[in-house]
């Protein structure tokens, strides 16, 4: 059964290969690019959703390989999910931050009135 997703990224793989036989006739160059586009073809067509929805399933290979046997009983239980990153809060970082500059310009403009340039 193919879908209309999949007959859109079979019609771009196609067009991908047509488009490299065409510059694989320009020369060293176009060779270059021609066997990246057919590389790329191929990559396209992995992409099919329905390929992606049955490798998500566990139904079609991942990687070329034979597909995942399923594990029986009980699954292992997942490590505790981690928390924030810590560290302080950000509204106080910018607050911090913003009285530091206020300090500093007080400061260097009482220093600019101590050596006027008249």
């Amino acid at each position: 059964m193919t879908t209309r997703g999949d007959r859109l990224v079979e019609r771009g793989a196609d067009k991908l290969e047509e488009l490299a036989g065409k510059l694989s006739a320009h020369g060293e160059w176009g060779t270059l690019i021609a066997e990246d586009l057919t590389i790329d073809a191929d990559f396209l067509r992995k992409l099919k959703p329905s390929l992606i929805l049955a490798r998500a399933r566990g139904e079609a290979p991942t990687n070329g390989g034979p597909p995942p046997a399923r594990a029986s009983g009980p699954a292992p239980p997942r490590p505790a999910k981690k928390r924030g990153g810590g560290g302080p809060n950000p509204l106080i970082v910018v607050g911090a931050a913003l009285a530091a500059g206020i300090v500093l310009a007080k400061v260097i403009d009482w220093r600019g009135h101590a050596h006027p340039r008249d």
